[in-house]
């Protein structure tokens, strides 16, 4: 007899909870967080208990925005190693501390700097566009920086006459030159989270909810984004979903972007866009920072971010352009 097919898993949806009361390890870090004159940086991506303390939750250009104004002291990232470094970048006499220094990034490591740099040499007429998610070795190789958020906005900034290299996601790319009509260059690397959204995963999808949005991030690959409603960044939900008449939504893009919406839209309900096998898509880097590790970054001081400072000097430039620019 032949094998039976696995069943797809169930979707997973998210809807508003009641506000539980903080843990005993939640109130020790919002007491030692005012203490310290520490401040919290949250990506929409970390798990709830982390977004309930922080001090702001946002995407990497919100983020970056407030690593840039901010006056406290030392500044958490609860995120992943490369958005650490762009707050420290920003604030090179400030303590940037990460609950874990190996939350790392699979698309910052698919562009190698070294790498970034021999191409560069053959090919020293590009101007170099890096979305955030890259090293800050890779900043510093490049012109300008961009988010999800703003990457529309800054290449039609860029000068005509310049011919133009992205990097490090090339789905991202593909829907820039889509939006812009920009020709580019495209560096190979991708999102391994969000590139396991399928046009088969999503089309169920439909099937359940036929009345729900689908509304993509542009890490996601092109046959995906064909599927949606709207293409954006995390933050960008957000109000597209605020403003959507409909009351429940499809949302291609890491789960933890679902604690947020169900905080801030409470009223609506969200589907976890799932992959082929599995009913949501976690990033297992950005699930590395944990609320025991947090506390003990704020009662040890550690572990640091620390950089070379001509390394800050290099990479800080590109990312000015980007906030100048946004």
């Amino acid at each position: 007899m032949p094998d039976t097919l696995a069943a797809p898993p169930s979707l997973q949806v998210f809807r508003h909870q009641s506000s539980s009361s903080l843990t005993k390890q939640q109130e020790e870090i919002i007491r030692l967080k005012e203490e310290k004159n520490a401040i919290i940086l949250c990506h929409n991506y970390q798990i709830d208990p982390i977004q309930q303390v922080a001090d702001y939750v946002g995407d990497s250009l919100g983020l970056a925005r407030k690593a840039a104004e901010t006056d406290a002291e030392i500044i958490i990232f609860c995120g992943v190693h490369f958005m650490a470094e762009t707050a420290k970048i920003l604030n090179p006499g400030k303590t940037v501390l990460l609950p874990d220094l190996d939350a790392g990034c699979s698309l910052s490591d698919s562009c190698p700097a070294e790498q970034l740099a021999a191409y560069k040499q053959k090919n020293p007429d590009l101007y170099i566009v890096a979305y955030v998610n890259c090293s800050a070795a890779v900043k510093a190789l490049s012109d300008v920086i961009c988010t999800s958020g703003n990457a529309v906005k800054i290449v039609e900034q860029v000068p005509q006459d310049r011919e133009i290299l992205f990097v490090p996601d090339q789905n991202l790319g593909q829907w820039v030159i889509g939006q812009t009509g920009r020709k580019m260059q495209l560096w190979p690397g991708s999102c391994y989270a969000h590139v396991l959204f399928t046009k088969e995963s999503i089309e169920r999808c439909r099937l359940e909810y036929p009345h729900a949005p689908v509304v993509a991030h542009p890490e996601c690959i092109d046959s995906v984004r064909e599927m949606a409603d709207e293409v954006c960044s995390t933050e960008k939900m957000v109000s597209f979903c605020q403003n959507n008449p409909a009351d429940t939504f499809i949302i291609l893009t890491e789960t933890g972007m679902m604690h947020r919406l169900t905080r801030e839209l409470p009223e609506k309900s969200f589907v976890a866009g799932p992959t082929g096998n599995c009913a949501c898509n976690d990033c297992r880097f950005m699930k590395m920072n944990t609320l025991p590790k947090l506390l003990d970054c704020l009662q040890s001081g550690a572990p640091e971010i620390t950089m070379d400072s001509d390394l800050i000097t290099q990479s800080k430039a590109p990312i000015r352009r980007m906030l100048d620019w946004s």
